[in-house]
């Protein structure tokens, strides 16, 4: 009986370049980017890694990855890793398409060059020839000094970048690992900037750079730290404890932003009756007007429940802003927060809200606002940092705002504050007041001193003693103060002069709004013919 022939385990020649192929993937992912010897030790996950925690499961395709850097000098000729420190591509959260790049600190400490700076902006054109968010994962030493001007000019390619996106389609950074220089400009022109704390920094310049140069001794957190960001210089907008939930986070996010200014925000199934009646809002507002209470409150009452999610949480927290659903569909809320500072209005909360109702108007977004405002803060440190500047940004920001803006005033709007916040002579559409609204130019005490100045002198000219003189002026203090709240701080005045559209009760606001926004779901509104407005900057 014959044998049978051997069988031949030599490789095809396409076999062999596959497992090439399969050789050079592996390479990729893995040279100069180990996390157990470079990232792991330090608390931190791999650019990899990051990804995989955003997108969803087994949807990230890579682009680029075998790509090297092209310099010889300083023996980086001998030191050509694929990918060169920066892992792009696109995948999808909760099924809709995302771009991104992922900064890899093990490979060159993240360091910029010219091929690195290729890579994002061949992703950012993309996401906006395909009307798509992008997101950024940052963790970044900045510039690759030996690459010199080469790096720069990536930086500058990138931020060009970043400015033509602005607008166009959503840009998100989350900062995962320490950025100095110019890796951090590239976030502060994105939308929102997410930030782990104890593990992501933002500076211009280092603590070491800072100490020889002027002998400022300063900590990484001190000085750049995420609490220093998201509560002092309000750079950042949310502060996560963990790698893990700042992506949840940035995937909860997502989930109200539409792709591009093309689309509207997505919409989901109402999971809250748009009917629904909050009996707690009826008793919200105190008797005593001086005395807070919490917008938060009535905000989640309002809205679809447990749809708010705040945006810049801890910083300037006496306006709150955020994104919220009503009836599924999504708006940008912003409002006063009578437990800080009464609800008045200062620099950092103008600046804060200016930027988001921007951010809104760009991108479809309805905007609901709830008024409750003394006026501006006053004081010397907001005059002289420029109150009537910053102030005017976010008068500017809701005139410009075309979307659709509906208001509801639930108690005090007074001033030029009252005009600022979205009232109906600045294009609101629909501007609604609760029975205990004050609108007038300014409070009732301080209208008083005004007014009636030449009755309160002279019930004091007829007083015997100086006790006597004082009783005097309070007691007349007092009933002007209370007739003028009678006369002038309520909703009715307004409302008479068609300023308000309707006095409505609180626990009818959510039915009413929900209505408003379905009357204007077809608005078409346009601004002059212009290149571009010249806000205050």
């Amino acid at each position: 009986m014959a044998t049978r022939a051997a069988k031949d385990t030599t490789p095809s020649p396409s076999e062999r370049q596959i497992n090439l192929l399969r050789k050079r993937k592996y390479d990729a992912m893995h040279r100069g980017g180990d996390p157990d010897e470079k990232q792991h030790p330090k608390g931190k996950l791999t650019a990899r890694e990051r990804i995989e925690l955003l997108v969803d499961p087994g949807s990230f395709t890579e682009l680029d990855a075998f790509a090297v850097h092209r310099t010889e000098a300083f023996g980086m000729g001998e030191k050509k890793i694929p990918g060169d420190g920066v892992v792009t591509g696109y995948g999808a959260v909760d099924g809709r398409d995302v771009f991104i790049f992922s900064h890899d600190a093990s490979v060159f400490g993240g360091s910029l060059g010219e091929v690195f700076a290729e890579k994002v902006c061949k992703v950012m054109d993309l996401a906006v020839r395909a009307g798509r968010p992008c997101v950024g994962i940052n963790d970044s030493g900045g510039a690759r000094i030996q690459e010199g001007v080469v790096s720069l000019a990536g930086y500058a390619e990138i931020f060009y970048r970043n400015v033509q996106s602005s607008g166009v389609v959503p840009q998100i950074s989350v900062i995962a690992g320490p950025c100095t220089g110019g890796a951090v400009y590239s976030p502060a022109i994105t939308d929102f900037i997410f930030m782990v704390e104890h593990l992501g920094y933002m500076f211009i310049t280092g603590p070491e750079v800072i100490r020889v140069t002027t002998g400022e001794k300063v900590g990484f957190d001190e000085l750049g730290g995420a609490e220093v960001h998201n509560i002092k210089s309000g750079v950042a907008h949310f502060l996560h404890n963990s790698e893990a939930e700042a992506f949840s986070g940035v995937r909860r996010l997502l989930s109200y932003l539409p792709g591009s200014n093309r689309e509207r925000p997505p919409s989901s199934r109402p999971s809250d009756d748009p009917q629904r009646r909050d009996g707690s809002l009826q008793a919200l507002i105190p008797e005593n007007p001086h005395q807070p209470y919490d917008m938060k409150a009535a905000i989640a009452a309002i809205v679809d429940q447990g749809s708010f999610a705040e945006v810049q949480e801890h910083f300037a927290q006496n306006l709150v802003i955020g994104f919220a659903r009503l009836d599924g569909e999504v708006v940008g809320i912003v409002g006063n927060q009578p437990r800080i500072l009464a609800g008045a209005l200062d620099i950092n909360a103008s600046v804060k809200g200016a930027r988001f109702v921007r951010f809104c108007d760009a991108f479809n977004i309805p905007l609901v606002t709830f008024v409750d405002v003394p006026g501006f803060l006053p004081g010397t440190a907001q005059e002289y940092n420029g109150i009537i500047r910053h102030g005017a940004k976010l008068l500017y920001a809701y005139a410009e705002a075309t979307v659709p803006k509906l208001t509801v005033i639930t108690r005090k709007a007074y001033g030029g504050a009252y005009d600022v916040m979205s009232s109906k002579h600045i294009g609101g559409d629909f501007n609604y007041a609760w029975p205990t609204a004050e609108i007038a130019v300014m409070g009732p005490e301080g209208a008083v001193n005004i007014v009636y100045k030449r009755e309160l002198d002279k019930a004091g000219k007829s007083a015997k003693s100086e006790a006597e003189k004082e009783k005097k002026i309070a007691e007349l203090r007092k009933e002007k103060v209370e007739e003028f709240r009678e006369r002038f701080a309520n909703p009715y005045i307004a409302a008479e002069k068609g300023y308000v559209d309707a006095v409505i009760q609180p626990r009818e606001t959510r039915k009413k709004i929900i209505d408003a926004l379905e009357m204007l779901d077809t608005k078409r509104d346009k601004n002059p013919p212009k290149k571009h407005g010249n806000i205050p900057l």
